[in-house]
């Protein structure tokens, strides 16, 4: 299987956000990607249910003929956020491939520095999609099918670096994530009293406790 072809829930036929970009205006895509950025934080503050059209287009400041030039629905806009995000994780987690063995704690922790700024920018839709999403059993489905996907293929690149591999890379991938994404939230969204260094190369160790002992001195 190819995961970097594979499609996230509901992704739509037309490809992939950068590709429709591609064929607009400046001005268009400035409109398009604003729509975009408001839908994330949006779907995140109201949940999907409880987005409205006219929540989208007070936020971006536009028309509701302003917002179907560029989508359908809301459910198209969720669908492309998704679709990008998903092949987004695929290219932080696949940054693995490029991690030296035995590593050092810098490797790790610019690892994590990427995969907080990943989360920068698709951290509040991941959070809204885990507690509201198009209410369905076929997106549920597929959405868990590519969450497992993400989980699996993190879960045997940490595996790599293993002493003592595991047997259940899908636990160890969902693990480090689950750990990476609420570590995200307190520091970037809560705004916990931490700092922002600290917890990143706390994350770094303790990712790198699961190799069986550091694998290189700091």
């Amino acid at each position: 299987m190819n995961e970097t072809t594979t499609e996230a829930p509901g992704a739509r036929a037309t490809g992939t956000d950068s590709e429709s970009d591609g064929s607009l205006g400046p001005r268009a895509a400035r409109t398009r990607n604003t729509i975009l950025e408001a839908c994330r934080t949006l779907f995140l503050d109201r949940g999907y249910a409880g987005t409205r059209i006219n929540n989208i287009t007070d936020a971006c400041g536009i028309s509701r003929a302003g917002f179907y030039t560029y989508f359908r629905d809301k459910r198209e806009v969720f669908n492309i956020i998704g679709e990008t995000a998903y092949h987004e994780i695929l290219q932080i987690v696949n940054q693995w491939e490029s991690i030296p063995r035995p590593c050092t704690h810098d490797d790790v922790a610019n690892w994590v520095r990427a995969y907080f700024a990943f989360m920068d920018t698709h951290g509040a839709f991941i959070l809204s999609s885990a507690q509201s999403a198009p209410n369905d059993e076929e997106f549920r489905a597929t959405s868990k099918r590519m969450q497992m996907r993400v989980a699996w293929l993190l879960g045997v690149s940490l595996r790599s670096h293993q002493r003592n591999p595991t047997d259940a890379p899908e636990a160890l991938g969902l693990a480090t994530m689950a750990m990476l994404d609420r570590s995200w939230y307190h520091c970037r969204v809560q705004e916990l009293p931490v700092d922002d260094e600290d917890m990143i190369r706390t994350v770094a160790e303790m990712i790198m406790s699961t190799f069986g002992g550091r694998e290189s001195a700091k």
